[in-house]
């Protein structure tokens, strides 16, 4: 249970740890396809998936390795999907202050298979919209039509 918990004693200051660069980059970047891996803070038993995650930079990025290390953060705390996919959001918006950002998370809950209605096969995805992201349709159709072409 440790591991499974072990963000709670990490945060994002010091997992970031100053791998912001400027760089004068202000496309869009986007990181997707990061396994996650929780426990769901009703049942206590896992919900896994994958995490997409776009952003904006205004001249400054983020090791790609740093946002992977702050879904991994997030991710080893009881959660809920929902809170988890904001909280992703909010801290990549905080620590680079860029122009927007989104996050979509895509998982199945054991919790919908092992008990309750027991359906096997079925996910959620959830989105957090911030910046740019949220107020330009433009900028959040680009990240949409992007991330779904495979």
């Amino acid at each position: 249970m440790l591991y499974f918990t072990k963000g709670y004693a990490e945060n994002v200051h010091d997992l970031v740890n100053g791998a912001v660069f400027h760089e004068g980059h202000d496309e869009l970047v986007i990181l997707r396809d990061i396994d996650v891996f929780s426990l769901c803070e009703h049942y206590m038993v896992p919900f896994t998936g994958k995490v997409h995650i776009g952003y904006i930079p205004d001249s400054r990025i983020l090791g790609l390795s740093k946002m992977v290390h702050l879904v991994e953060m997030f991710s080893r705390r009881l959660q809920v999907q929902e809170r988890l996919t904001k909280q992703v959001a909010l801290a990549i918006y905080e620590a680079l202050k860029p122009r927007g950002v989104a996050v979509v998370m895509e998982s199945s809950h054991l919790c919908m298979v092992m008990r309750g209605v027991q359906k096997v096969g079925s996910t959620t995805t959830t989105s957090c919209m911030v910046g740019c992201m949220r107020s330009s349709a433009n900028a959040r159709e680009e990240f949409l039509a992007l991330l779904n072409r495979r």
